[in-house]
């Protein structure tokens, strides 16, 4: 008798246990679509402001932002974010100027807030019983809404142009090989992403692919074993402080085996902000809460098994 009110004293206590681990997890949904609702008024508070300027190149900006899609959004409203940056804002009537400024504001709050919440749900939903039992059930993974934030609201907002060259890197079993990194500036927002970096200067695609991959891998291919390039993606992100609008190419390129990973020749900037690399089938990137670029990694990464058709795609 004791030893089963016992095993009915742990089922409740564990039962309440999961009960209240399903609950924060779905304050945590409600405060992450509550942040984007907050954050999608800012975004629009921001275009009535901006086609109040009356400038016709600003005001089609405006408005393409607003009739995006939310994986072109990001894009559409940075490059508002840099339009909005060289106005000279002695120019305007105060009272527009400030009223700019402070729409300018309330994204950049909004923006925070909206990614913070994005984080403690990411990092709930990552609990291993949350997983195992599935407490998130269907509700749909949050994402990141990166948007270049000035100094200032009247600072000009800088994109740096940073084109790269990236690998889609499978073994024989048809799993990618990615890293799992982070930004300095924000080290609790870590997210997975494909080998490869930035076009040096002089340097062709392939060229820089192939360096990239013996310099993070230490695997050695050659320009001709590379497909593609298979896609391409377009995005704005911050790292360190700077931010930067990238367009990245991406080849893939399959490799006998498993090979050893060398990171050797990683520079100083990977070494502090790479944490970990493993090799990954597509039901893992389709079932994984964690963040992956390209977003549309599960979905293409099966495709890669048959011939390419000498199409670019674009991806998020």
């Amino acid at each position: 008798m004791t030893t089963a009110l016992i095993i009915v004293l742990v089922a409740l206590l564990l039962a309440a246990w999961i009960l209240s681990i399903a609950n924060r997890l779905d304050r945590l949904h409600v405060r992450t679509d509550a942040a984007w609702a907050a954050l999608d008024a800012a975004l629009a508070r921001r275009a009535v402001v901006t086609r109040a300027l009356l400038d016709p190149e600003l005001s089609a900006a405006a408005s393409k932002a607003e009739s995006a899609t939310r994986a072109e959004r990001e894009l559409a409203e940075n490059e508002l974010s840099g339009l909005l940056g060289v106005v000279d804002r002695s120019t305007l009537p105060p009272a527009l100027a400030a009223e700019l400024s402070d729409a300018e504001e309330r994204v950049m709050l909004a923006r925070r807030v909206h990614n913070d919440a994005v984080r403690d749900t990411l990092l709930q939903r990552r609990r291993r019983m949350v997983r195992w039992l599935r407490l998130a059930g269907t509700a749909p993974q949050p994402s990141y809404f990166e948007i270049a934030e000035p100094a200032a609201p009247s600072a000009a907002v800088m994109l740096t142009p940073r084109p790269s060259a990236r690998i889609v890197l499978t073994d024989t079993a048809g799993r990618v090989l990615l890293f799992q990194g982070f930004d300095p500036a924000r080290p609790q927002e870590l997210f997975w992403f494909t080998v490869g970096g930035g076009v040096e200067d002089g340097e062709e695609l392939r060229d820089t692919a192939v360096r990239e991959a013996f310099e993070e891998t230490g695997v050695k291919l050659a320009p001709e074993q590379l497909v593609g390039p298979i896609w391409r993606r377009r995005a704005v992100f911050s790292f360190d402080g700077q931010t930067f609008d990238a367009e990245e190419w991406f080849f893939h390129a399959s490799v006998d085996g498993e090979p050893a990973v060398d990171t050797s020749g990683f520079n100083d900037v990977e070494e502090h902000s790479i944490s970990a690399y493993r090799w990954w089938t597509a039901e893992e990137l389709e079932s994984t809460d964690d963040t992956v670029y390209p977003v549309q990694l599960a979905e293409l990464l099966p495709a890669l098994t048959s011939e390419w058709d000498g199409q670019t795609r674009t991806v998020r």
